[in-house]
């Protein structure tokens, strides 16, 4: 039992890693990136739109805004933790009030498919970005063990070299 106290997490070591800096920079780019979106090109496809898919469109654009705002929130604590400004006790604390949970949409594929493929592209880039960063916090949590963790254990990893030398794109 004394090996379990004095390991050091896979999570917490990630989290203080240049893999966190490259999550924290993607998750960052990914608000900018929406923000800019929905305001410019975002409104004005938003606009061309019938009536059940500008319904569709408001209700997408609201679950991703939030789920960004979640993220963020996840990814400024944990970098608060990095860079001394918060304790592990404080940012537990703050962890409380951030809630990681999915939020699924509740759109028929045949409606998802009609919104504008910037706003889907979006849409399913920060749920595959918010999949790793729950996983990274169940892990920092102690809940999750690689065994536990869905697909590859090593997609995470994988997708962030993927992302530093360029390939898949």
């Amino acid at each position: 039992m004394k090996a379990e106290a004095d390991a050091v997490s896979f999570g917490a070591r990630l989290v203080g890693s240049a893999g966190f800096t490259s999550l924290f920079r993607e998750g960052m780019g990914l608000v900018e990136e929406t923000a800019a979106y929905l305001d410019g090109d975002g409104r004005t496809e938003s606009r061309k739109l019938g009536r059940p898919e500008s319904i569709a469109y408001a209700t997408e654009s609201m679950r991703l805004t939030t789920r960004l705002m979640q993220i963020a929130s996840w990814l400024l604590v944990q970098r608060a933790v990095n860079e001394g400004e918060m304790s592990f006790d404080q940012a537990r604390d703050e962890k409380q009030k951030v809630r990681l949970t999915p939020i699924a949409s509740t759109l028929a594929p045949d409606i998802f498919t009609r919104l504008p493929d910037r706003l889907r592209d979006l849409v399913e880039r920060t749920g595959r970005l918010q999949e790793r960063v729950q996983i990274l916090d169940s892990q920092l949590d102690g809940k999750a063990t690689p065994e536990q963790m869905v697909g590859n254990p090593l997609e995470g990893q994988m997708e962030l070299l993927r992302q530093a030398f360029g390939a898949g794109r």
